[in-house]
């Protein structure tokens, strides 16, 4: 997979909307203001192929990108920060659960903020992709924005707070600068191939 070929698929609103083509599908998750497009734009080498925007909550549907053919890059709506009705976010949560429910990850892509410690939601999270038994990475993303004397103890923080097994990776990240790329490529490879 050399991400040369990508291609916005459709931005899914409900469950009929989700792709009848089985393709595996890499799932991007966290809270509103994490970075989730901007991760997904470091990893296809693309300015802004994800809509990014200044304020949280862009992100309103299940959004399927195609990538060499291979597979599925799935941005789902951030969770915690979003500005919305609470209409809106009972939307969200529907579209999340019906999406969760029909097993279609085949990698989950957990985005929490290097900086801080990660949210209950993110606990929430990383909690269903274990008890599911769903593979998934953790992604450190802003370490950037960190001194070299936060990076280490952050990330410990991240993996005891989450409860990770040792065996899940977790990610420091930059999608500002682009570290972490070829490693978080590297475990979206072992599922695509």
């Amino acid at each position: 997979m050399n991400v040369n070929h990508v291609e916005f698929l459709i931005s899914a609103a409900s469950t009929k909307d989700f792709p009848g083509k089985r393709l595996p599908e890499i799932a991007f998750a966290g809270k509103s203001n994490v970075g989730k497009s901007s991760v997904i734009n470091r990893i296809l080498q693309r300015k802004n192929f994800a809509r990014v925007g200044e304020k949280p909550g862009k992100t309103i549907h299940v959004n399927y990108f195609t990538v060499d053919d291979r597979c599925y890059f799935v941005d789902l709506p951030g969770y915690g920060f979003a500005k919305v009705s609470q209409a809106e976010k009972d939307r969200w949560a529907k579209l999340m659960e019906s999406y969760f429910a029909q097993n279609r990850i085949d990698l989950g892509i957990l985005i929490v903020d290097y900086r801080h410690a990660p949210t209950a939601n993110d606990v929430t999270m990383a909690r269903w992709f274990l008890d599911t038994g769903c593979p998934f990475v953790v992604v450190a993303n802003k370490m950037d924005k960190l001194k070299k004397s936060e990076l280490a103890p952050n990330l410990a923080r991240i993996r005891e707070d989450l409860e990770l097994p040792e065996a899940c990776p977790v990610i420091p990240f930059s999608a500002e600068k682009g570290d972490g790329r070829e490693e978080l490529l590297r475990q979206i490879l072992q599922v695509v191939s």
